[in-house]
């Protein structure tokens, strides 16, 4: 009797691990090194395949005149309320990378929830040849891909490279290694380590939140013997918690941009100096 709740213990254990366990796929020697591919690598291809047909379907015979079909109206209308979003958080000089976050909140948003979507799309698929209605039930235990550090460490960093990269456009290499002395140059240090804090805390907020809220999901499904009571936790778990998530990651990468981008206190007098003196200048000569 007492080697029961140890043994359910053990049992509950073993079945939370294998659930959180990210599995090799397939893996390749290059130069006498290993490159080993995860699951959630291959998921992560997976979604932007799938992202790239749909965006390539829902996106031809597009009319810039005349009447347009609710296809495009519909579309039209996402992309503006998602423009308007992005352009009250950043400034005019990112608003080009409007569409990339868009991409990539799209991309968050499915990643999270795809552990709940997959079972119901896959799981409709039945074939004679049994090889294939194991790869149809393989697809159906898809897992996020966004709970492999290595997938939110890859967009963070991906979304810090943009961040430098339009910071640098706007204030040029020379202005992007100054602004690391102010206010003043002893805190450069301090300054610098912003470009390990700044990704290391988008890749541990999004990794940490999804692979907890994977975790509870899981411990109910075990729990509950999947009934229907995991259904109704889904409904926070993947669908709130993965799209808050998503949000949160593209609303703090559009904050870096403006930042990025904004312009110094010291420099906006100068410039207004500097117009009044040409101003000035062109007077006197006329």
């Amino acid at each position: 009797m007492t080697l029961s709740p140890i043994a359910a213990k053990l049992d509950l254990g073993a079945e939370l691990a294998e659930e959180l366990s990210i599995e090799e796929v397939f893996s390749f020697t290059v130069a006498g090194h290993t490159i080993s591919i995860d699951e959630g690598t291959v998921v992560s291809w997976a979604i932007i395949v799938v992202m790239t047909i749909l965006a390539l379907i829902l996106t031809r015979n597009l009319k810039v005149e005349g009447e347009i079909s609710r296809r495009q109206a519909i579309l039209e209308l996402i992309y503006e309320k998602g423009e308007d979003f992005f352009k009250n958080l950043m400034t005019p000089k990112t608003y080009d990378f409007i569409p990339w976050l868009m991409s990539m909140t799209l991309f968050i948003g499915i990643s999270n929830m795809i552990g709940i979507f997959a079972p119901t799309f896959f799981g409709a698929f039945h074939f004679k040849n049994e090889a294939v209605n194991e790869i149809f039930s393989a697809l159906g235990t898809l897992k996020p891909p966004t709970k492999s550090m290595q997938v939110t460490a890859a967009m963070a960093i991906t979304s810090i490279v943009i961040v430098e990269y339009a910071n640098i456009r706007d204030k040029g290499l020379f202005g992007r290694i100054k602004a690391y002395t102010k206010p003043i140059w002893i805190i450069t240090p301090i300054n610098l380590l912003e470009l390990i804090t700044k990704p290391l805390s988008l890749c541990m907020r999004l990794f940490g939140n999804v692979l907890a809220a994977f975790t509870i999901m899981e411990l109910i499904k075990i729990v509950t013997k999947n009934t229907i009571i995991p259904m109704v936790f889904s409904m926070y778990f993947d669908l709130f918690d993965g799209g808050l998530q998503a949000y949160i990651f593209v609303f703090l990468t559009s904050l870096y941009l403006a930042e990025a981008t904004e312009e110094d206190e010291e420099e906006v007098p100068k410039k207004k100096k500097d117009k009044k003196g040409r101003l000035k200048k062109q007077k006197v000569n006329n």
